[in-house]
């Protein structure tokens, strides 16, 4: 079963807390190469903030940035109610990150390399890493395999590995760079089923994705990259209600469909077998009226809000 976020408790947690992190300006170029230009990100404290984009629109470049493991060409970064660099001992300790995929000794075990990865954790102290590690290998589900080397394992038992020396010790903030990369259907559940397990804890969840079903799924917050530029940011529910309700209609005659309602100065078009009418100018009864009075036979018609699909499609549309 798959576990959701709690939108409401994400607010009142959001309103209580403020950012867990926040860059201002941030700017990252390669010779003439604008790889991240005047990104302003607000992370709530207590939210799962999805970073939205395609290949190539900057996602890893502003979390690597973020978390002090690439320095940005201009602009600033606090992490934590600390700004980085200058503060990055004291802050990435309370912070576990999964970024461009895990990196450990392919001649050593998973649980050898967990192993080493505790011994590094300030809070972790010797008699206790053990226990710790076979909890954390139990719960990203490794520990059947935890004694095999890790060259040996598949790259979605590389992404479970790395999100276990990740979730060691409790973290304020976990950042997570596309963490379904490899992973099977029942994988991908139980990634779901953890950021939801942190997001209960009360734990900030930055993950990103170019994958828009997992971010619907898990997500109380989005913030979509285009480009290297942030587009738009915000509460996801309220970003997807904002968007043009519009009615989905099902006939036989598409092309007569569209024509009419576009006659009538509305915005239609078929999609996947519908006909998709944006309800900017008219209601649903009164689409089904015009329909009728041209000639058009209905089958059937049912009203839906914008999904994130549409609202990605819209905001990069509008940005070119």
């Amino acid at each position: 079963m798959t576990s959701a976020v709690d939108p409401a408790r994400s607010s009142s947690a959001i309103a209580d807390g403020g950012l867990a992190a926040r860059t201002t300006g941030l700017r990252k170029t390669y010779g003439r190469t604008v790889a991240v230009a005047g990104v302003d990100l607000a992370v709530p404290r207590g939210g799962v903030v999805g970073v939205l984009g395609p290949n190539g629109s900057g996602k890893t470049t502003t979390i690597r940035m973020l978390l002090g493991l690439t320095a940005p060409s201009s602009g600033t970064v606090e992490l934590l109610g600390h700004q980085l660099p200058e503060h990055a001992g004291r802050v990435l300790p309370r912070v576990g990150a999964l970024v461009e995929g895990p990196g450990f000794h392919p001649f050593l075990s998973g649980r050898e390399n967990l192993l080493r990865c505790a011994a590094m954790e300030p809070a972790l102290r010797g008699p206790e890493i053990r226990e710790v590690v076979e909890q954390a290998l139990e719960r990203v589900g490794l520990s059947a395999a935890a004694g095999r080397r890790y060259r040996g394992y598949s790259l979605g038992m590389k992404q479970r590995l790395g999100l276990a020396a990740a979730l060691l010790v409790p973290r304020d903030l976990v950042v997570l760079d596309e963490p379904t990369n490899g992973l099977d259907p029942a994988g991908t559940r139980e990634i779901r089923r953890i950021i939801a397990e942190l997001h209960a804890s009360g734990t900030t969840v930055l993950v990103s994705s170019h994958l828009l079903s997992e971010i619907e799924a898990t997500c109380t917050h989005v913030a979509v990259l285009h480009r290297g530029s942030l587009v738009a940011q915000g509460e996801l529910a309220g970003m997807l209600e904002a968007g043009a309700p519009h009615l989905l209609v099902s006939t036989s005659d598409t092309e007569g469909a569209v024509r009419a309602l576009r006659d009538k100065g509305l915005k239609a078009r078929e999609e996947s077998g519908w006909i998709r009418v944006e309800l900017t100018g008219a209601e649903s009864d009164e689409v089904i009226a015009m329909l009728v009075h041209s000639g058009v036979p209905v089958r059937e018609a049912r009203r839906s809000r914008t999904g994130l699909e549409d609202l990605f499609a819209r905001l990069t549309e509008e940005e070119l």
